[in-house]
């Protein structure tokens, strides 16, 4: 919850002129829904793309004050939802169950879901984060198809290294997206599991994305406290050049 209209489209226009060149990463902006469709606008033709970072559960119109439809969300300009952050897991009630039932509301609407997964302090503590994050995925992805599969991306964010500085280590990231990867080819296959990005979200900085993008099986990252700087986000993107 960052950005007025006018200070989202000024990132984004710098962000638009920094990235104008870059190839092999695909970058992806999500604003809060008051800026979508400003930035829509803005970025038309360019390079990046919106994601929106919530959707309803239901793609209908309908009496459900508050909510927005990812039929909405798509009209708007975005191309992708965040499903299931942890925040929205934490603060909105948000469970396994309410994530596949937006998840499959976003496929009928055309729109790309990022699902999010990852397990608290506590749960690492114990020694349950492998069983908790592996039902995450498991009843978020409940009952898609094959097909669906191609339009779904997996974040995984582990809450203790959410905005506290705290960073996994690569090999502790990629351990758990391993797991998430063997869980991804017991849902669909071994192919398709290849073939579904896993993002790491988790205090990503430009002085850690190296090492983070190093590993075998961190595809990409969903960036958040860095992203609301043009200039610490470009460097993000453009890790390559570190």
């Amino acid at each position: 919850m960052y950005k007025l209209i006018n200070e989202a489209v000024d990132d984004a226009l710098a962000l638009r002129k920094n990235l104008a060149n870059i190839t092999g990463v695909e970058v992806i902006l999500a604003p809060p829904f008051t800026a979508i469709a400003a930035l829509a606008q803005k970025l038309e033709a360019s390079n990046i793309k919106l994601a929106a970072q919530d959707a309803a559960p239901q793609l209908e119109f309908g009496a459900l004050t508050g909510e927005v439809s990812p039929k909405m969300l798509k009209d708007a300009g975005c191309e992708y939802a965040i499903i299931g952050h942890s925040e929205r897991r934490l603060y909105f009630c948000e469970t396994n169950d309410s994530v596949n039932k937006k998840i499959k509301a976003c496929l009928q609407a055309g729109l790309v879901s990022i699902a999010c997964v990852g397990e608290t302090l506590s749960e690492r503590e114990k020694g349950i984060e492998k069983a908790i994050v592996t039902e995450q995925v498991r009843g978020a992805l409940s009952g898609l198809t094959l097909s669906d599969s191609k339009r779904i991306i997996i974040a995984y964010e582990p809450v203790w290294a959410i905005g506290t500085g705290r960073t996994a280590t690569p090999e502790i990231a990629n351990e758990m997206h391993s797991v998430i990867r063997s869980v991804l080819s017991e849902i669909f296959d071994a192919e398709t599991a290849d073939e579904i990005r896993i993002l790491y979200g988790g205090s990503v900085k430009s002085d850690n994305i190296k090492a983070l993008m190093e590993m075998p099986d961190i595809d990409g990252a969903l960036v958040g406290g860095a992203s609301l700087k043009a200039d610490e986000f470009t460097k993000i993107v453009n890790y390559r050049l570190l």
